[in-house]
């Protein structure tokens, strides 16, 4: 079985064991939904289920405060700093037309729509207001440049052929 991360927990959030978790994903209700999730700590290669208690989203901080089953105190919390929380990758929710999953577009080829140019590969994808799509070029120095993932500069994204086909407006991509 396949795993998703969904964010790392940062930090310990008070005295009674809560922990913060910096997401990563678009699905709040994966933090806030009571029920198992799995645990992986850093230098290990198999997760570990726990159970999800409870979770909260903080405001202006951008971090989710969560509960786990077991952990009672600040030290237990602390303990569990650096570790990623993840689901199966079976547990992939539905998406509206003209939506992706983050793991789905990563390693993409993009190409300029008109010409066919091989522009680059998809390396990450950045959440900001609309998110953005880091491109690391086919150039000998391997410059990424960030495209807006908005449907006028990107109108085709073909899951099927692995390729992403941009419209930039001018200057984009002249870095």
């Amino acid at each position: 079985m396949g795993y998703l991360e969904i964010g790392k927990i940062v930090a310990a959030q008070g005295l009674k064991g809560e922990l913060r978790v910096y997401p990563n994903t678009d699905f709040p209700e994966r933090f806030e939904e009571p029920g198992e999730r799995w645990l992986l700590r850093p230098n290990q290669t198999e997760p570990e289920a726990i159970e999800l208690v409870s979770g909260r989203y903080l405001d202006g901080k951008g971090l989710y405060v969560i509960q786990i089953k077991g952990i009672r105190d600040r030290d237990a919390a602390e303990a569990l700093r650096g570790c990623q929380l993840l689901v199966p990758d079976s547990d992939r929710p539905d998406l509206e037309e003209g939506e992706f999953h983050v793991a789905d577009l990563l390693g993409l080829s993009v190409y300029e729509q008109a010409s066919q140019e091989l522009i680059g590969t998809v390396s990450d994808v950045i959440p900001a207001g609309h998110d953005l799509l880091e491109v690391k070029k086919v150039t000998p120095e391997g410059k990424t440049v960030l495209i807006p993932f908005v449907e006028a500069i990107v109108p085709v994204v073909d899951l099927a052929q692995r390729r992403i086909e941009i419209t930039p407006p001018p200057g984009l991509l002249d870095l």
